[in-house]
């Protein structure tokens, strides 16, 4: 946990290095699709098929979550490239990271806030199988009509970074559940470690147009996640949750696997396109970790 609340200075860190020496990181892209199908795996390895019962026990809240995180998080992006009047390129960016599943760092948020784990686990599981259809298919509907988006062609891509992997892991640990138990601890590290390694090469890539976009970008990233988590919160209150719901919802909903975003652009659209979805990796977990503090810090002092 301590390593995870560190993450948003090792991330910058390693912004700095890969700025200086972007000649270490711009060729290794071709390891960002591979890594990001070893942490799905790994999070498969977490999993139980009986995990999707708790998916049922909380359908309602669920489907409030996922509504948020493929309604408003889009919108969001669309309307705030729009507003600070960002390229075509880092707009793509910004809409890839809006109708991306939210990441799998929020299910530890949610336990440091002291939120429901459960919900937020159950979260994640079905925005993610989501994503295959729902974000290829948003990105066609916000931004069909000035790119080409290959539907199609990332839908598969999706169904083999996130489907195959986590159905391979959750089978490999109902063959040897007693085995994964014993290094189960290291998949969180090797999750952020993917992470950090997919920022260095997005900033190394982007180490000429840095200077020109960043602080445009900076802003527009950090609007988005506050959008979602002050839409999930007061929105979950409004609607009748307690406070241990609603800041779930809103962890979850703001914080977004922008690793997968990254990993679309540079594989679909350009260097350019994955900068927003290595912002996002630093700044919503920044965030994530300030939001955790706050909640532990208030629900102490009751």
């Amino acid at each position: 946990m301590i390593l995870l609340l560190a993450f948003p200075v090792w991330a910058l860190s390693i912004s700095v290095v890969a700025l200086m020496f972007p000649q270490w990181f711009v060729d290794l892209k071709v390891w960002i699709v591979p890594l990001l199908m070893a942490v799905m795996l790994g999070m498969g390895l977490t999993l139980r098929w009986q995990d999707f019962i708790s998916v049922w026990q909380h359908r309602t809240v669920v489907a409030l979550g996922v509504a948020i995180q493929f309604l408003v998080m889009p919108l969001a992006a669309w309307i705030l490239s729009l507003v600070f009047g960002l390229s075509l390129e880092l707009t793509i960016g910004m809409m890839l990271v809006g109708a991306t599943a939210g990441g799998t760092a929020s299910n530890v948020m949610a336990y440091l806030a002291k939120g429901d784990v459960a919900l937020s686990v159950s979260m994640t599981i079905v925005s993610t199988l989501a994503a295959v259809v729902l974000l290829p298919v948003l990105t066609w509907l916000y931004l069909g009509q000035q790119v080409d988006v290959a539907v199609s062609a990332m839908l598969m891509m999706l169904f083999k970074i996130i489907i195959v992997p986590i159905v391979i892991g959750m089978a490999l640990k109902t063959l040897f559940d007693d085995k994964i138990q014993k290094i189960q601890s290291i998949f969180p590290l090797f999750s952020m470690l993917v992470i950090l390694f997919i920022i260095a090469i997005v900033v190394a890539l982007n180490s000429n147009n840095l200077s020109t976009v960043a602080w445009t970008v900076v802003f527009a990233v950090i609007l988005h996640n506050l959008i979602g988590l002050m839409t999930g919160y007061f929105l979950a209150k409004k609607l009748g949750y307690d406070s241990v719901i609603a800041r779930t919802v809103a962890i979850e909903v703001g914080m977004q696997n922008s690793g997968l975003s990254v990993a679309l652009a540079l594989k679909y659209f350009s260097v350019a396109s994955a900068l927003p979805g290595a912002m996002f990796s630093i700044w919503h977990n920044l965030s994530g970790a300030l939001f955790a503090s706050y909640w532990q810090n208030r629900d102490k002092s009751r």
